[in-house]
């Protein structure tokens, strides 16, 4: 079998009914499988609105703080979810949701709705910090990347991942921007979500999302 085969086996869930869980799975698939393999899945991009006015406002430490408090509750949230963290980058959170996930578009959903109001999104007395979330279902390469002899990363690559971040960037703090192959992957029935089509630079076709907000529990 080839290795992207054998990956893609090792996704398809445990032979013996145990549960599976994410980050170890992908460690594993990692140190075991060189290379990688295209599969759908669903990437969850979380990103602070307006860090550079709020960098601006603080001394650094304070704003490295802030951020870090973001990180503790955001890996949080996403990791009891069985996310796999791909990347903290600056002040953005990358999470995999993978394929042996057989709900990984509605478990990422519930995820965002988990994470906004963590974060105080939709609270009477506003969030503790300003986030904007984007969400895609679709097929990426995920494996390992990198030079065998010194540095290699496990993460995803392809039109999936860039729809994502484009996603994302387009999010106004308190937004959830759910693109339609997540809404329809996840079963969701929710007729009264706001529709947007989003012309996404760098895509010639332009990418349908909802949008999704949370209230105050």
């Amino acid at each position: 079998m080839a290795s992207a085969d054998r990956l893609q086996a090792s996704w398809a869930g445990d032979p013996h009914g145990r549960t599976l869980d994410s980050a170890a799975t992908a460690e594993t698939i990692a140190r075991t499988y060189r290379g990688g393999a295209e599969v759908e899945l669903t990437l969850l991009f979380a990103d602070v609105r307006g860090s550079t006015t709020l960098a601006e406002r603080m001394t650094a430490s304070e704003f490295s703080r802030l951020i870090n408090r973001f990180y503790d509750v955001a890996t949080h949230v996403l990791i009891d979810s069985d996310g796999w963290i791909d990347k903290l980058v600056g002040d953005e959170v990358i999470v995999l949701y993978l394929p042996f996930l057989e709900d990984h578009p509605a478990r990422a959903v519930r995820a965002a709705q988990e994470l906004m109001r963590a974060t105080g999104q939709g609270s009477p007395a506003g969030p503790w910090i300003p986030v904007g979330i984007g969400i895609q279902t679709g097929t990426a390469f995920v494996g390992t990347v990198g030079s065998e002899d010194t540095v290699t990363d496990f993460t995803a690559l392809g039109d999936a991942v860039n729809v994502a971040t484009r996603l994302v960037s387009a999010a106004a703090a308190g937004e959830i921007l759910v693109s339609n192959a997540t809404y329809s992957g996840a079963g969701l029935m929710l007729e009264d979500l706001e529709r947007r089509e989003l012309a996404l630079k760098g895509r010639t076709e332009p990418v349908g999302a909802r949008v999704m907000r949370v209230t105050s529990a």
